[in-house]
């Protein structure tokens, strides 16, 4: 599910949910080669994707200097983060972390 910054802070930081934010650009090559990867993920687990030209003061207050670029969330804070391309088997040992 693509959403903004403004839904990142509901759902992510205030509601505490325990997800993965996918930080994104439409012309990033593996970003696009990683979205079969994370839609496959997301039939199980709860996975945002935030474009990060849209949402350009939200990545650089998470210190986002490279995309793709995974963060997961627990209680509203970032327990571990994953940047650039990996398979789906590394992703899921990601999320599990």
């Amino acid at each position: 599910m693509i959403i903004n910054e403004e839904e990142f802070n509901k759902k992510v930081i205030e509601d505490k949910e325990e997800c993965v934010v996918d930080f994104y650009a439409d012309w990033c090559g593996p970003c696009q080669m990683m979205m079969p990867v994370m839609e496959e993920l997301a039939k199980d687990n709860t996975i945002y994707k935030i474009n990060t030209d849209d949402n350009n003061e939200l990545a650089l207050s998470l210190g986002i200097m490279s995309i793709p670029c995974f963060i997961k969330f627990k209680d509203g804070e970032e327990v571990s983060r994953h940047v650039g391309m990996a398979s789906k088997s590394e992703m899921e040992e990601f999320m599990k972390k």
